[in-house]
């Protein structure tokens, strides 16, 4: 992740993204470099449009939280489902052990 760290602040600098600039900010971090993860990223961003990619990212953050609430309203009444499943089977362990301790009385 801080590869791509490196990457968004040469770019928000305006410094070209390549392999000695990435190399000296991930250094100047105090962060061992990897080589070929280096290479990696430099020949992955060469065809990519970072402001475009950033505002297009900045738009799906905007759009979750109408998504999660449903899903958590979902999430906990599942959760409320289970809790009472357990509670009937739980009434139920319980009345079998009466029902056994009648026996042995």
């Amino acid at each position: 992740m801080e590869y791509v760290y490196a990457a968004l602040l040469l770019h928000a600098a305006g410094k070209e993204i390549n392999e000695e600039n990435l190399k000296a900010v991930l250094e100047a971090a105090g962060i061992e470099v990897n080589d070929a993860r280096v290479k990696a990223l430099v020949s992955a961003l060469e065809d990519v449009n970072i402001d475009e990619a950033i505002s297009k990212a900045a738009i799906v953050p905007a759009a979750a939280p109408a998504a999660t609430v449903g899903a958590t309203a979902e999430v906990k009444e599942e959760a409320k489902e289970e809790e009472e499943k357990e509670e009937e089977e739980e009434a139920k362990e319980e009345e079998a052990v009466e029902g056994l301790g009648a026996l042995f009385g």
